[in-house]
């Protein structure tokens, strides 16, 4: 963003912080760079494991070597793609950090926004450029970030993470952007709650935290799941490829039972017994299989980017209520 394009308060804040800024873009571009070098790296390796004619049933020294090879390839890339989604997870929380911290906080703090108030600028449109200044920046960068390790997963050479894997399903979407307009909204709430550095930042840790691990633990049940039912002594069906297990048990016409119902004892008799009892049918399985991917992101972005509008309306109303 150059500065020559700005003007105000939003000037200020980006030549106030520009070291940071310039920080932050070197460190987007570093992850960018690594995760494009390390798939092409792997891309090379396959090429040349297919170039051999070998296969994997191929037990000759050449063949074993040389898949052996392609294996610790694919694995090196693997951990590159779940390094990369841990650390896009807890970016979102290094970005409302900063805003609680230096940007916000700091200049509360210290009494310096009396001097940006003082020329001119009114408190509402000076906390508009706090939050807008980086949200910006992360609308441009995050979504970058994202789209790049999605391609990265998704190449053919790659042994790739499953999409419901913890950090790979953090990484990609539109739920890393929202998840950083979140911690944005809630650093300046934070800050303007406190108008102290310290305790803002880990106010803002804290309450992001807290959103997010809710928001994994109810991530499952965001759209309703797929059911297969296999009838008793059936064999069970395939489920599709890339699947989020979520749940199983037994059916007695149309109500579920836990799996636990009638296998807790290891009697053959005393279980058909127990099956005999309850009218068991049959056996249920609810998972959620790939297509359920972007339903899930969307509806955790919607509850994520309410949160957001809570969050900036509240800070609206301190800001008011304090500086009327």
């Amino acid at each position: 963003m150059s500065t020559l394009a700005l003007r105000g308060p939003a000037r200020v804040l980006v030549l106030q912080h520009r070291r940071v800024l310039w920080v932050a873009g070197a460190l987007a571009l570093a992850g960018i760079v690594l995760l494009t070098t390390a798939l092409w790296w792997n891309s090379g390796t396959a090429d040349t494991y297919a170039d051999t004619g070998c296969s994997y049933t191929d037990t000759t020294p050449r063949c074993s070597a040389a898949f052996d090879d392609l294996l610790s390839h694919q694995a090196w890339l693997r951990d590159v793609l779940r390094y990369v989604g841990t650390a896009m997870m807890v970016l979102p929380a290094a970005i409302g950090l900063f805003v609680a911290g230096p940007m916000t906080g700091r200049e509360l703090e210290s009494g310096t926004y009396r001097l940006a108030w003082s020329q001119s600028v009114s408190p509402a449109r000076w906390l508009l450029t706090k939050l807008t200044v980086p949200a910006a920046i992360t609308m441009v960068a995050v979504p970058v970030l994202s789209a790049v390790y999605a391609w990265c997963r998704t190449s053919p050479d790659t042994d790739r993470l499953a999409w419901y894997d913890t950090s790979a399903y953090a990484a990609m979407g539109t739920l890393p952007t929202a998840s950083a307009l979140l911690a944005i909204a809630i650093g300046a709430l934070a800050a303007l709650l406190v108008r102290r550095t310290l305790i803002a930042m880990s106010i803002t840790a804290l309450a992001y935290g807290a959103v997010a691990l809710a928001l994994a633990a109810v991530r499952d049940s965001l759209w309703a799941v797929a059911t297969v039912v296999t009838p008793l002594n059936a064999t069970p069906a395939d489920l599709p490829g890339s699947t989020l297990f979520v749940g199983s048990g037994l059916m007695a016409g149309e109500q579920r039972l836990p799996g636990e119902t009638c296998y807790r004892d290891p009697v053959p008799e005393v279980v058909d017994r127990c099956l005999a009892d309850h009218h068991i049918t049959g056996t249920y399985t609810d998972y959620h299989p790939a297509s359920h991917f972007w339903p899930l992101q969307l509806v955790g972005t919607g509850i994520v980017l309410a949160l957001t509008a809570v969050a900036v309306a509240l800070a609206f109303r301190v800001l008011r209520r304090r500086h009327a």
